[in-house]
């Protein structure tokens, strides 16, 4: 990259039977990575198996069975040199060599070594993303926002998603026990699990909220040294603990009034055969500053903007309290931006630092990075290198 290098980029990516690339190995520079091809070439599929190189499933939330290709005996892998701080790690993920009749298992080796779980990648890096399946975001279910604003608190704190994972494991158990016939012994060990539950949960809310906090005054930051052309977007968090927390009820009285109202609704969470109450329920607003506008009342270009204008600015907070700058994946995210916003978009994913991957049909798209990419042309999961700048 032209000027500073990033400190965390990936110089080679392998793919073995994954998606539409049967086998793909492919040597990078530290510059941003431009993808281009018609649609269906294999553009995002690439961007998907970089995702891979954080928790979860990847920026398609997709079934690792899925992500087979169709030639593959048993499973896919994917291979990445992650470059952090001049020193070189190995990753590798995916599911081969295991049995192809069962439930595929993601497994994650860091130089060779077997992880406990992906949670161990955050350790090196963090990844975000962009889709076009994330246009939706403001109009779509509460549950796709709860899940874009975890992703968002997990890039500031890995301890986020094993907090949410056992939050849901907590609300399996209460749900089963609502389900048994009541007695003092279910009682006693309904009580043990919306005691673990409201522990977890109010943990969730804090980190939700430091997250939230924190962006904010970022945004304000950018808004008043007029450093983006985007919307700036206002931000909170909706719910009836939610509520209480930012009346300022401080975490042990909000721990206990989640743990009475847990115990007060098990007749009503018993009917309804699910736990009614509590951070799984809650929802993330977001407005248009400028136009004072609920986000998913505006036109759908201004969605957009909105959007790529808060993952830019969470891109920026990631790297103040992470020290990582992220991998940013961004795909299709300048076909519906003028040229003087294109431009802006570029100059802001490079202040951030990180090594960014983006997509486009048309590769004029591009034209205001310069030298400050590399360029791909991808066509039936294969990538031919054109002449950067």
């Amino acid at each position: 990259m032209v000027g500073d290098r990033p400190q965390i980029w990936l110089s080679q990516i392998k793919l073995t039977t994954f998606r539409n690339y049967e086998k793909l190995s492919v040597d990078l520079s530290d510059h941003h990575v431009v993808l281009t091809g018609a649609n269906g070439a294999g553009k995002t599929n690439l961007m998907e198996a970089v995702s891979l190189m954080s928790p979860g499933r990847g920026l398609r939330r997709a079934p690792l069975s899925s992500m087979r290709h169709k030639t593959a005996p048993d499973g896919f892998s994917v291979f990445a040199t992650l470059n952090k701080d001049d020193e070189d790690y190995a990753i590798g993920t995916g599911t081969a060599g295991l049995d192809p009749y069962a439930t595929p298992v993601r497994r994650v080796r860091i130089n060779g070594t077997p992880m406990k779980n992906a949670d161990e990648l955050l350790d090196l890096c963090r990844v975000i993303w962009v889709t076009p399946s994330m246009d939706g975001l403001f109009t779509g279910a509460a549950s796709d926002r709860r899940r874009f604003l975890d992703r968002m608190v997990l890039a500031i704190d890995p301890a986020h998603g094993r907090r949410a994972s056992n939050y849901e494991k907590a609300m399996r158990n209460r749900n089963r026990l609502l389900d048994e016939v009541p007695n003092q012994q279910t009682d006693q060990w309904l009580d043990a699990a919306e005691d673990q539950l409201a522990s977890l949960g109010v943990a969730m809310i804090s980190a939700r909220y430091e997250l939230v906090s924190l962006l904010t005054g970022l945004i304000q930051q950018l808004s008043t040294n007029q450093q983006s052309v985007f919307p700036t977007a206002h931000l909170a968090l909706e719910g009836p603990l939610e509520a209480m927390a930012a009346e300022g009820l401080n975490g042990f009285d909000l721990e206990e009034t989640f743990k009475k109202k847990l115990r007060d609704l098990r007749y009503r969470d018993r009917a309804a055969k699910r736990t009614l109450t509590g951070p799984h329920r809650a929802d993330l607003i977001v407005r248009h500053g400028e136009k004072d506008m609920e986000a998913g009342l505006c036109s759908t270009g201004e969605q957009k903007a909105l959007l790529i204008g808060l993952v830019l600015a969470h891109g920026m907070l990631t790297k103040t309290v992470s020290k990582l700058a992220p991998i940013m994946l961004l795909d299709e995210v300048a076909a519906h931006l003028d040229i003087d916003r294109r431009a802006a978009l570029f100059d802001r994913i490079h202040a951030i630092g990180g090594q960014a991957f983006m997509t486009g049909t048309d590769r004029n798209l591009f034209d205001a990075l310069g030298n400050r990419a590399q360029y791909f042309t991808v066509d039936n999961g294969t990538l031919n290198r054109e002449q950067d700048g």
